[in-house]
């Protein structure tokens, strides 16, 4: 089974998790990346990503350079914008067919989930889900433990 671990990362957070889930499982690693850079300032950014969660904004996005057609399964990682998943994840969930796909999803974030977990439900439709990981941040530095994130990456094994 070929597997992918396609991520979105502002800050690096959610790309540092997505680099030790690829190594970790021997799967081809992709970035989802924005047409359109956001700012550095925190504040900005924080009043920015909320106006877009609240109005369902579709980031233009670069191409990948996989095709998502061919693996059976995917490892989603995002980070969590305003309680759900971000903008340029939800801009590419909406260029691929979830019919018949494995997906792992996880999810990187300060302290909570909002309704992060049945937001991906919804927009993978046709997809097995499996169980999500959460990997908690405070700021750039890892509370999650690097052992339950290999955990978990063996249940995909």
């Amino acid at each position: 089974m070929k597997k992918l671990v396609v991520y979105y990362s502002f800050g690096g957070n959610t790309r540092s998790v997505a680099r030790m889930l690829a190594r970790e499982l021997g799967a081809d690693l992709c970035e989802i990346r924005t047409v359109k850079t956001y700012p550095d300032d925190y504040d900005v950014l924080v009043s920015l990503g909320k106006k877009e969660v609240e109005s369902g904004y579709l980031p233009q996005l670069y191409p990948t350079p996989v095709d998502v057609k061919e693996y059976d399964t995917v490892i989603l990682g995002t980070p969590v914008w305003w309680y759900t998943y971000a903008p340029a994840v939800k801009s590419f969930l909406k260029t691929v067919d979830w019919k018949g796909k494995t997906v792992w999803p996880f999810v990187t974030n300060g302290g909570w989930l909002g309704h992060t977990p049945s937001d991906l439900k919804k927009a993978l439709r046709g997809a097995t889900i499996e169980e999500l990981l959460n990997v908690r941040f405070e700021e750039k530095k890892r509370v999650t433990p690097e052992s339950a994130i290999v955990e978990w990456a063996r249940k995909i094994k």
